[in-house]
């Protein structure tokens, strides 16, 4: 039997997962079991767990459904567990190194208590000191193992679940169990109390809890709020039940009212039924308030007076401000023309227009990527919706014959962004655009993330100082309602990185369709235009942009690369979208291909790929031809970047760290051999997981044609897709 059985919960947290369960399996103490609970089986955090129970015999998953709620789950891992001890560990929180060593060592002191609570930090998702709020409760508690009558103020409602640890023969002999979905802990940690004969403490912090930036799920407005008095209901019922002493029953009845008082202080939070909420509470106070219960003093105690005689309209009264919304003005870009800016804010004032969406890509550089791809297939399936695209005025000449466009800063500009009901972007809008009600802004992002994004690139010096105020960047994220993901890993990169309350559409990126609908001809007519040769091996060499450098550098010598690599090879260089040409000209067999409008296309026309470490390569994977990776400097750009995987550990094909060796992949052709192949298919069955050629579809349908989920086309198998040919085999055909 393992000494501990830690649970832990992983409903939304899918994308921290990997943390919490990396901060358990490194103690130094080893013996425990350690119990993932999913969704399910298809879940995203299932996938993560399953890799970890491969890796490690002490980690077994179990499933509970998310109607259940964090309770339903802990209790799924109760009844999986062996240990003689039970913790519960939140999905997004960690132990902190030497945590179980730590209490082993206290519970070997104070021998078998039933629950023995420990500190914890309460880390600020972003900014901020971190508080212990255990301290003080703690601080006062006898030394060894004691009976809860000589800590009477310690009722356990005031402390989380995951801070502490149960014996499980104490939980499974007083039939113990969370109840309801919302609230659980506070009612867990009442009738756990209630029931301990022996409890004990460790003046230590254990675990670490990160905050959510879109705070505690308990915080918001509805229905669930009433479940808060039934929770306060069964622990006081319990407590009536077990004849608790009056100097423990004062304590439990003041702390858990206080909890009540505080919601009830808080009429947003039930925005209907707070009269009956009010209501119902007068009646558990009547009815449980223990005798001689003395009240606090100042205008709590006037709280606790008026509801004690339901005086629901003098609570009111007294709480006013409370009740008033206050609402911040938010700032509107202020265009830097005053006509311009009055002229913004009297469109926000116009009713929005249920016809109309906007898009953007990469900051206004023309009529690319997601939002490209998304603007064509609504075309065809919602030609209702006018579409306008938004370019920079240097990029207005290239936009495509029949696309309706605005001038990033003209006055058109700021009307369309004000009135569009629909908002499509694969990068961010101006800084001060208005997230208006009933708007729907659609972020498609453009790649997945190898490189750390958004938040987590905070702890790298120079990524944070270009990436400027993180602050702004999630004011940002706040006004997104859809973020699009083409694969399991992009959705939980994208949740640590950008956390938001947007809804994750794992729908594939529509500018990868074009890898599934394109023809032989395509392909054939992209290479004639772009000047590939006929019969020879195009390889399209793309190196992703690097922070420390201040310009383009190829970072490799393409004629030599060339002369190297055979006499067929030609290279199609695109560099990095930051940069608006790779050489600046093509010379010999080196085709500059920076300046085409479509990376995809590009990408049709290239028989191979070489990329250090673009998402690019991602993208390209679809295509299921060779990929290469040159990876001349990654120690320096993990370091300098940060990277969520280890590619090296998991390349989609060879990996070549010196000139030298790339050029002998390319003269031998194990670039194409067998080994390339099978890093490939493990490579495309992860990352290539929702691209399917029917992604814009799902977009559309989705969003400007509000469809329901059910009526979305279905992701198709990836054994079941057939990619665009490649040259080589047009030729043999």
């Amino acid at each position: 039997m393992p000494r501990f059985s830690i649970i832990v919960p992983s409903h939304g947290v899918a994308g921290r997962l990997s943390q919490a369960l990396d901060s358990v399996l490194a103690q130094s103490f080893r013996d425990l079991e350690l119990i993932p609970v999913c969704d399910g089986p298809d879940a995203p955090a299932a996938d993560v767990a399953a890799g970890y129970a491969e890796r490690d015999s002490r980690v077994a998953p179990v499933h509970s459904p998310p109607s259940a709620g964090p309770g339903g789950a802990r209790n799924a891992g109760m009844r999986a567990a062996t240990g003689a001890y039970l913790l519960f560990l939140d999905g997004d929180d960690v132990l902190v190194p030497g945590a179980l060593a730590t209490l082993d060592a206290r519970l070997t002191e104070t021998g078998d208590v039933d629950v023995l609570y420990f500190e914890h930090q309460r880390i600020p998702w972003w900014e901020g000191e971190p508080t212990n709020p255990a301290q003080p409760l703690l601080a006062k508690a006898p030394q060894g193992a004691f009976a809860p009558v000589r800590a009477p103020q310690l009722t356990g409602v005031q402390l989380p679940a995951w801070s502490a640890a149960y014996r499980r023969s104490f939980v499974t002999g007083h039939e113990l169990a969370f109840l309801g979905t919302h609230f659980a802990d506070l009612g867990w940690g009442g009738r756990t109390t209630i029931a301990a004969q022996r409890i004990a403490v460790l003046r230590s912090v254990l675990v670490r809890h990160r905050l959510r930036r879109q705070g505690s799920r308990l915080n918001l407005p509805g229905a669930h709020q009433h479940e808060l008095l039934d929770q306060v209901e069964e622990v006081l019922t319990r407590a009536a039940e077990r004849e608790l002493p009056g100097e423990r029953l004062g304590p439990l009845f003041e702390q858990l009212f206080a909890f009540v008082l505080k919601t009830a202080s808080r009429p947003e939070r039930l925005p209907s039924g707070h009269r009956a909420f009010f209501r119902r509470a007068a009646r558990l106070y009547r009815r449980h308030r223990p005798a001689g219960f003395r009240l606090p003093g100042g205008s709590l105690g006037v709280q606790h007076r008026l509801l004690a005689a339901g005086a629901y309209t003098a609570f009111r009264a007294l709480r006013g401000a409370n009740q008033a919304a206050v609402r911040v003005a938010e700032g509107v870009p202020r265009p830097h023309a005053l006509r311009t800016r009055l002229r913004y804010a009297s469109d926000l004032r116009r009713p929005l227009d249920p016809d109309l969406a906007v898009y953007c890509a990469y900051w206004g550089r023309g009529y690319a990527c997601n939002p490209a791809a998304i603007h064509a297939k609504a075309r065809e399936l919602a030609p209702h919706i006018r579409s306008v695209f938004l370019v920079e005025p240097d990029q207005a000449h290239a936009m495509p014959k029949g696309v309706d466009y605005a001038v990033i800063g003209s006055r058109r500009y700021w009307e369309v962004l004000a009135r569009a009901k629909f908002l499509v972007n694969n990068a961010n809008f101006a800084e001060g655009v208005v997230k208006r009600p009933g708007s729907v802004h659609v972020q498609t992002q453009h790649g997945t993330p190898l490189k750390k994004m958004g938040v987590d690139q905070s702890t790298y010096p120079v990524v944070a100082a270009q990436t400027g105020s993180f602050a702004k960047l999630l004011g940002r994220v706040d006004r997104w309602d859809f973020n699009l993901s083409s694969n399991r890993h992009s959705t939980q990169m994208w949740e640590r990185a950008f956390p938001g309350a947007y809804e994750a559409l794992e729908y594939g990126y529509p500018r990868n369709d074009v890898y599934y609908t394109a023809t032989g001809e395509d392909v054939c007519r992209i290479r004639r235009e772009l000047g590939v040769p006929e019969g020879k091996t195009a390889v399209l060499y793309a190196p992703t942009h690097r922070d420390h450098h201040t310009g383009f550098e190829t970072g490799l010598d393409l004629e030599a690369f060339c002369d190297a690599a055979g006499e067929d090879v030609v290279v199609l260089l695109r560099a990095h979208y930051f940069y608006d040409r790779g050489l600046g000209r093509s010379s010999g067999r080196i085709i500059d291909v920076t300046a085409h409008r479509s990376s995809e296309e590009v990408c049709l026309a290239a028989d191979a790929l070489v990329t250090d470490y673009s998402s690019i390569m991602f993208d390209y994977a679809n295509l299921d031809r060779p990929i290469v990776v040159y990876a001349d400097d990654w120690e320096v750009y993990q370091e300098t970047r940060g990277v969520y995987f280890d590619l090296m550990a998991a390349p989609p094909g060879p990996v070549a760290r010196t000139p030298e060796e790339l050029a002998r992949v390319f003269r031998d052709g194990s670039y194409t051999g067998p080994e390339s192949r099978e890093l490939r298919a493990a490579f495309r069955e992860r990352f290539c997981e929702f691209d399917d050629g029917r992604a814009a579809e799902r977009v559309v349908r989705r969003v400007l044609l509000g469809q329901p989920p059910e009526a979305i086309p279905p992701v198709i198998p990836l054994a079941e897709r057939i990619p665009a040919p490649a040259a080589a085999t047009l030729v043999r055909s």
